[in-house]
This record gives C-alpha cells, sequence and structure tokens, in this order.
C-alpha cells in the first residue's frame, strides 16, 4: 500500500478493512518518513507493532 493510501484511511470517517499478511488490523499511526506504520490486532490494541506500510493491504 502506498503512504498516501494510509494517510486516508486514517482520514476516513468510515472503517476500511485492512490486512496486514492477511490478518484484519487497525492502523493506529503512521510515520510519513520511514513509511512505517503502528498497527495492532483488529478487536484489540494491546499487541502493537511496527510494519512497514508496504505490507498492508486493502480488502
Amino acid at each position: 500500500m502506498d503512504l498516501q493510501r494510509v494517510k486516508e484511511i486514517l482520514a476516513a470517517e468510515n472503517e476500511i478493512s485492512v490486512h496486514y499478511h492477511g490478518a484484519p488490523i487497525w492502523i493506529e499511526s503512521i510515520d510519513s518518513t520511514s513509511s512505517m506504520a503502528v498497527i495492532s490486532p483488529r478487536g484489540t490494541h494491546e499487541e502493537r507493532q511496527l510494519v512497514s506500510i508496504d505490507g498492508l493491504d486493502e480488502k
């Protein structure tokens, strides 16, 4: 996924389904300079991880 689309998803009023390696996730935040995102599994915000936005996929 590209950086601009991640920004659009974060700004969207409605929920947009995003996956990381096939698992549904929430995008918590992004770092535009490094193209990294903080994500957590959908349904919980406790297991955060920092990943490259290249691994995100819109379903």
